[in-house]
């Protein structure tokens, strides 16, 4: 715990059996309470692996969720287990664990209600592997996104992401897609809330083991990113209404 509040880490997974292992042995125990890991129907021992290195709360999906409906998975079992802070980190060890302390203390202290780890702030991208076509991709959405939510983010796509319990319980998360874009949504819906969104830089590392998906998906991606922050904008205006934006 931080200053009495639960701190709840949760890995949302698929196929990361050769990761989970390392990434659950940076992450620091000494301030985190519980740690929740979801599997989407690993083709692998994802879930062998989970259990035998101690990962007590252990979930599986009978049939695959996607990413977004992973996380609407570990995000109500966080707060079924009444988190105070939770925060969502990729098991397939892209983003360091070493930064929980920074986003859970920045929030345990209420400086912020929404912390991520940008891998743009900074120049690492690039030299920490980043595909050239996503890291321009990335910083025209980001631009795009800016100008039609009103926010100075330095990306929206980063999959590192800490939320007060207070975030989640007042957000619709769980009417989200349950593709990719639903990181996107979150975000959208948390600034549509009234809450700001801290960022601290985090090292970029992209190796085989680390997810990542195709041109094909990333297109897909690319244009429903557009089409949330176009919701945004027009529900701003007050010239439509979206159910996503609704609140609980």
């Amino acid at each position: 715990m931080i200053n009495n509040k639960k701190v709840v880490i949760v890995l949302p997974a698929y196929n990361a059996a050769k990761t989970i292992g390392i990434t659950y042995n940076e992450i620091p125990h000494d301030i985190v309470d519980d740690v929740i890991l979801v599997d989407d129907l690993s083709t692998d021992n994802t879930v062998e692996v989970a259990k035998n290195i101690g990962i007590k709360h252990v979930i599986t999906h009978e049939v695959n969720k996607g990413y977004g409906g992973n996380q609407k998975s570990c995000y109500n079992k966080a707060l079924e287990l009444n988190a105070d802070i939770v925060v969502m980190l990729h098991p397939d060890y892209q983003y360091t664990p070493k930064l929980i302390h920074s986003m859970c203390y920045l929030i345990a202290n209420d400086v912020y209600q929404v912390v991520i780890g940008s891998r743009i702030l900074g120049k690492g991208a690039l030299k920490g592997g980043m595909p050239l076509y996503k890291y321009i991709a990335n910083r025209f959405l980001t631009l795009t996104q800016n100008i039609l939510m009103g926010q100075k983010l330095s990306e929206y796509h980063t999959g590192y992401r800490a939320f007060s319990a207070e975030v989640l319980k007042s957000i619709s998360y769980n009417i989200n897609s349950d593709d990719f874009v639903f990181d996107n949504q979150m975000l959208a819906q948390i600034f549509y809330a009234g809450y700001e969104i801290a960022e601290i830089t985090c090292p970029t590392k992209y190796f085989d083991e680390a997810s990542s998906i195709n041109l094909k998906r990333s297109i897909k991606y690319g244009l429903g990113v557009l089409g949330v922050s176009l919701k945004y904008f027009f529900q701003k205006l007050g010239i439509a209404k979206y159910e996503i934006f609704k609140k609980n």
